[in-house]
């Protein structure tokens, strides 16, 4: 019996990953003019596919999804031959990559949306949180309750987005349904307090997100769908009165569907670990494909939680940045480089594509 380690090569539907650590969704705002990835993007991420898995940067689906400065999209002709090179630069290095397709919902600003707009939201409720627009953080515009009928195109960006990630090469897709944006607005009732199909229970929260699995599945199939969520991460101002019967009935629809992996931040995004209740066992248990685990990994803790299989994969965020070759220096104890936080933002290629690999 061959002992399964983080190093270790993993099957993930249809494709074989060198090994079970993932780089994880990272914003770093260097789009180029018409949201194009940056001209340094191929080098970023080529540089960073010893990963088992690159998930990208979050990517809009459409120019109302954009809620941040400088994030590029994937609805453009120019858009998916740049991103082209980026995928095609990874494949050169026999490395995997999925992007991540999002709408933010509420969390744009005016300044940001098509003809000075106000942003779109399941209910007409401000978040409390800022965005980064006009080389700035400032506090999020006041948005509009998204009309019934609106919903179908969004769920159709969606879907043609997905399309779109094919032609340019992907491996596949992962839903951004987590941290605050649009299709978590949905599904938590701290933002969502619609009287129609898509508000008030369980199942009517859930359907939004779940219309557009449906639709990004029967375009490029469940083996190249993921799906990420954040049960009770309080990011971007959301909340949610009943996190566990709502995510347990969450995993059990999208384990129906046969996605590819089910990628759930534990905890608060980027912070504490235990901030409240919620037993992520039942959705490991829930859920028959990859379970990708995120949220405060080091070596030691994604060791322990592989031997225990309460995880398959597992996420790594920032110390992608500031090592490159991360998986290189995890596997031979060597020490890691730190993060520069004055250029996690914005800017060029300092902080982007100058950190070094250990050797060479």
């Amino acid at each position: 019996m061959t002992s399964k380690t983080l190093f270790s090569s993993y099957q993930l539907g249809n494709i074989e990953l060198n090994n079970r650590i993932v780089m994880a969704p990272l914003t770093r705002n260097r789009a180029g003019k018409g949201l194009v990835p940056s001209e340094f993007a191929a080098d970023y991420y080529a540089q960073r596919a010893s990963a088992g898995l690159i998930i990208t940067e979050a990517t809009q689906i459409s120019p109302q999804a954009q809620g941040y400065q400088d994030t590029p999209g994937l609805y453009t002709s120019e858009q998916i031959d740049t991103w082209r090179k980026v995928t095609n630069a990874i494949h050169a290095k026999g490395g995997k990559i999925f992007v991540q397709l999002w709408h933010v919902g509420r969390i744009s600003h005016v300044d940001l949306q098509p003809n000075g707009a106000s942003p779109v939201a399941p209910s007409a409720i401000r978040a409390d949180t800022k965005t980064f627009v006009n080389n700035t953080f400032t506090e999020v515009s006041e948005p509009r309750a998204l009309e019934l009928y609106e919903i179908p195109a969004i769920i159709s960006d969606f879907r043609q987005a997905a399309a779109n990630a094919i032609t340019a090469g992907f491996d596949g897709v992962e839903i951004h349904a987590a941290n605050g944006y649009l299709l978590e607005q949905f599904i938590k009732d701290g933002a969502n307090q619609r009287t129609d199909i898509y508000g008030g229970s369980i199942e009517n929260r859930a359907r939004l997100l779940l219309e557009v699995v449906e639709a990004i599945v029967s375009e490029i199939g469940a083996n190249r769908t993921g799906v990420r969520i954040s049960p009770v991460s309080p990011a971007n101002g959301i909340s949610c009165s009943d996190p566990q019967p709502q995510y347990n009935y969450i995993t059990e629809q999208l384990n129906q569907l046969g996605i590819v992996y089910l990628h759930v931040v534990e905890g608060a995004t980027g912070g504490p670990r235990n901030i409240a209740p919620f037993d992520y066992s039942a959705i490991r248990n829930r859920f028959e494909q990859t379970y990708l685990a995120n949220n405060g990994y080091d070596l030691e803790l994604a060791n322990a939680h592989l031997e225990s299989d309460e995880a398959d994969l597992f996420a790594f965020g920032k110390l992608f940045i500031s090592n490159p070759d991360l998986v290189e220096r995890l596997k031979h104890g060597l020490p890691l480089a730190e993060l520069n936080p004055a250029t996690l933002y914005g800017g060029g290629a300092e902080g982007y594509t100058d950190y070094s690999s250990y050797i060479g």
